[in-house]
């Protein structure tokens, strides 16, 4: 199993849209809804903080995008650090990995995020130990959508695409299981851009985590 983590997982939009605020904030630029922010989500920091300028009627050159980014990173990592982050595992996730565990899957996650913010945010919510390899955003060459990240956990794992499945938010993550040749089971939860995510050319859709396992066909 091949887990995307921001609207799979976990619901972390608040933390990033506080994060980015800050860093927008020191550049004098007026705060964004989290409902806009979870909007934006999905292709990693540098894409976020393009969108928020377009947000704000901002143009910036790549090296003001790069402070911000660095800056939105420095706030977002000390929101764990502060003890102020508030992701959380969205209902049915930690019951329902525990379940795959204990059936034998094997799992890893990927996600744009970059890796240290995704070991943190699993060890703090214990979901690190049922997860075998974890790709960041900045593990591979380039992130979903392109299909590199998957198929590095892949290798990572020891097996091929035909022996995995990938479960995701947004429509990165379908475009990226389906250019590396893996089934993909769509949340309908999660942030997708602001679109729907039912629209989305995926195996299989969940209205809740809980209800991976069954549509497995898992007996656990």
């Amino acid at each position: 199993m091949l887990f995307d983590l921001d609207g799979t997982l976990l619901d972390t939009a608040a933390d990033i849209a506080v994060a980015l605020n800050r860093a927008l904030a020191e550049q004098g630029w007026d705060p964004l809804p989290e409902s806009d922010v979870r909007r934006m989500i999905g292709r990693g920091g540098y894409v976020l903080l393009e969108r928020a300028a377009q947000a704000r009627g901002r143009t910036i050159d790549a090296a003001t995008r790069d402070r911000m980014v660095e800056r939105f990173f420095h706030h977002y990592g000390s929101l764990e650090e502060r003890h102020e982050a508030t992701a959380q595992a969205y209902p049915g996730v930690l019951d329902s990995i525990g379940k795959l565990h204990a059936a034998g899957l094997r799992a890893a996650v990927v996600t744009n995020k970059q890796r240290r913010f995704a070991l943190d945010l699993l060890q703090r919510l214990q979901l690190d130990r049922y997860f075998d390899v974890v790709v960041g955003g900045d593990t591979c060459e380039r992130r979903k959508p392109d299909p590199m990240p998957l198929r590095h956990a892949c290798s990572s794992l020891g097996l091929a695409a035909s022996q995995v499945v990938s479960v995701g938010d947004s429509v990165n993550d379908v475009q990226a299981a389906r250019a590396a040749g893996i089934p993909v089971v769509c949340v309908t939860y999660g942030y997708n851009e602001g679109q729907d995510p039912r629209l989305l050319p995926a195996d299989a859709f969940i209205d809740s985590f809980s209800e991976l396992p069954a549509l497995l066909r898992l007996s656990c």
